[in-house]
C-alpha cells in the first residue's frame, strides 16, 4: 500500500479549509512556485454546492473516442479496484483522459461513482468527461471534471498506478489533493500537517481587513498600515518592518 501516513485529524481540518486559503498557505513554505500545484480553470467543480475532498491520489488513465485494442467492456475491469485499493483512505480518483481530444465519453457516472465511493474514495478528478449528474449528485459524490458527456463511448481503463499529467498538474499515486469549488489543489505531504494552522492565520488576518473595510469609509494610510502589519498585501508586506509568514501572500 502506498504510504501516506499524516497525523490524526490533519485531513478533517483541510476539509475545513477552501482551496484558496490552503493555496495562500502552502506559498509561505516556500516550497514550490506560486503558480504550479493546482489544475488550471478546465476542470471544474461539477457539483459547486459540495464541500471539499481531501484524499489521496490514485491514478488511472482512459480513452473514449476509439474501441479497445483488446478486452471486453470498461465494466470487465475490475482489476484497477485493486490499484485503487492500494493508495490509503480516503482516496481521490485521479483518471487523465488520454484521447487527442479529450472528453468524448465519461467513464464515471451513477455506476462507477457508485462502486468508487463504496471503495472508500472521496471523490474523482478528470480532464475528461463525466455524466448522469443528478444520480451522482444523490450519492453523493464529488465530482471535478473537463465537461460532461451523455455517453460512456468506447471508455476504457489502463496505466493504473501510473504518474499523470492534466491541466498544469502532474500527479504521482498517494500524493495528497483538495478539491472545491474553486479547482484542484496538490498539498506537498511533508507540510500537509502545518497548512491548516497557517491558513487559520491567514483567515484572521484577512478578517481584520476585511471587517475595517465592512465597517464603512476607511482612511487609506489606516488600511494600508494594517495590510502591512497583518502581511495581507505582497507590496505593502515588502515596504513595512512587520511581516507576516514566508511569501506574506493571503
Amino acid at each position: 500500500m502506498t504510504e501516506t501516513h499524516l497525523p490524526p485529524g490533519v485531513l478533517d481540518e483541510l476539509r475545513l479549509l477552501t482551496t484558496c486559503v490552503a493555496a495562500s498557505a502552502i506559498e509561505t513554505f516556500g516550497v514550490r512556485l506560486p503558480n504550479a500545484g493546482f489544475c488550471d480553470s478546465t476542470i471544474r467543480a461539477i457539483f459547486p454546492e459540495m464541500p471539499a475532498a481531501v484524499g489521496f491520489a490514485a491514478t488511472a488513465r482512459v480513452r473514449s473516442a476509439a474501441p479497445p485494442m483488446e478486452g471486453g467492456t470498461y465494466y470487465a475491469r475490475t482489476d484497477w479496484w485493486e490499484h485503487i485499493m492500494a493508495v490509503g483512505a480516503p482516496r481521490i480518483v485521479v483518471i487523465q483522459d488520454v484521447d487527442e481530444k479529450p472528453g468524448l465519453g465519461a467513464l464515471v457516472g451513477e455506476v462507477h461513482a457508485s462502486i468508487l465511493s463504496s471503495l472508500g474514495c472521496a471523490g474523482l478528478v478528470t480532464n475528461g468527461a463525466v455524466r448522469d449528474l443528478p444520480e451522482v449528485r444523490a450519492i453523493p459524490f464529488p465530482m471535478f471534471a473537463g465537461n460532461v458527456s451523455v455517453s460512456h463511448a468506447y471508455a476504457h481503463i489502463s496505466g493504473f498506478g501510473q504518474t499523470v499529467e492534466m491541466c498544469g498538474l502532474k500527479i504521482q499515486p498517494g500524493d495528497l489533493l483538495m478539491a472545491d469549488m474553486h479547482g484542484v489543489l496538490s498539498i506537498p505531504l511533508d507540510i500537509a500537517a502545518r497548512v491548516p494552522v497557517v491558513a487559520r492565520e491567514i483567515r484572521a488576518r484577512r478578517g481584520v481587513i476585511v471587517d475595517l473595510c465592512r465597517g464603512g469609509p476607511c482612511e487609506r494610510e489606516a488600511l494600508r498600515d494594517q495590510c502591512a502589519r497583518l502581511g495581507v498585501i505582497r507590496h505593502a508586506v515588502n515596504q513595512a518592518s512587520e511581516s507576516g509568514p514566508k511569501g506574506g501572500r493571503s
